[in-house]
């Protein structure tokens, strides 16, 4: 029966040549015997992994060179779907020739890139991305074994997304840096979401402790608080002249959030904080107009004397704001 037959040619067309062929043809299937590896002076390790999202598993084996650690020989048995059966085999390769500590290294995200047959396709399915996860798990699992460690002491950081081994403080980081607002915008910076999507939000194939719904919204969250406070330290003190222009910007938009922008939002409007500079008698906010706020008669005369007098009452007397 043609492969189109069984799944249906669209479905066969998201994954590539190097997959189908590995799912009936893998190169390193089979087992490594201990006393195969004794009689080469080598150690071998066994580890088992299963993925309990859809029930797949997988068995490796090292043989082992105790004198370098290097792994001379690696096999598997997988007890799975097609597309676990190339992952697994794909991962036994790149174990092959490296040290313990060096095939720790090896991600899910190797794996899936081996197996593309351009550089710029994905390999398979997003919803398959999950059965190259096992690889990066039977591999600690392994070298735990071998080391005499638990397979979590090789994990440093707390994971969200297994597909892309994108870890809990990067994503707080990258949202920070880049003022990211949507999940969308996450999974173009990170990677994160973008395969299996279980770490979007609850109810994917599996279960997660961290979502990136949960992670943006409270870092967005901590941002609009820390943006709050600058504002209130800054009117409390009255040193808005002596901050940081980053900080002086931060304190505008905490305040234009607060008493400002939600009145330009209910006309159609909003604004923006272009620049912020300080002169001998006047701290200059030149500010820009956006939607119906733009070239509206009251921006330039109403709206930016109620802009001007909120930012001098929370910040500073000496504010003056510029529209350009």
């Amino acid at each position: 029966m043609a492969r189109a037959d069984m799944l249906g040619e669209s479905l066969w067309d998201a994954y590539s040549n190097k997959v189908t062929t590995l799912m009936n043809n893998p190169k390193h299937q089979g087992e490594i015997s201990e006393a195969e590896a004794e009689s080469r002076g080598n150690k071998l390790i066994v580890a088992d992994f299963g993925a309990e999202s859809c029930g797949d598993a997988v068995r490796l084996y090292w043989e082992i060179d105790p004198t370098n650690d290097k792994i001379v020989d690696s096999k598997f048995k997988s007890f799975g779907c097609g597309t676990a059966i190339a992952s697994s085999d794909v991962m036994t390769e790149l174990c092959i020739g490296k040290t313990v500590d060096e095939a720790v290294k090896i991600t899910n995200i190797d794996v899936e890139f081996a197996l593309r047959d351009d550089p710029d396709t994905p390999a398979v399915p997003p919803q398959k991305m999950h059965c190259s996860v096992m690889a990066y798990d039977v591999i600690k699992k392994a070298a735990g074994l071998y080391k005499g460690v638990d397979a979590e002491s090789f994990e440093e950081e707390i994971i969200v997304c297994e597909c892309a081994r994108v870890s809990l403080s990067t994503l707080r980081e990258v949202i920070r840096l880049n003022d990211l607002t949507t999940i969308e915008q996450i999974t173009d910076y990170t990677k994160a979401g973008g395969f299996c999507k279980s770490c979007i939000k609850p109810g994917g194939h599996e279960e997660r402790e961290w979502y990136l719904v949960d992670i943006l919204r409270d870092t967005r969250k901590e941002m609009d608080e820390e943006k709050m406070k600058a504002a209130a330290d800054a009117g409390a003190s009255g040193d808005f002249a002596s901050m940081t222009l980053v900080q002086q910007i931060k304190a505008v938009d905490a305040v234009i959030d607060e008493s400002v922008r939600q009145f330009l939002i209910m006309d159609g409007g909003d604004m923006e904080v272009i620049d912020i500079k300080k002169g001998d008698e006047y701290i200059d906010i030149y500010i820009r107009y956006l939607g119906a706020c733009n070239g509206c008669a009251s921006s330039s005369t109403g709206t930016l004397y109620a802009i001007e007098a909120t930012l001098k009452e929370k910040l500073s007397k000496n504010i003056r704001v510029l529209p350009i």
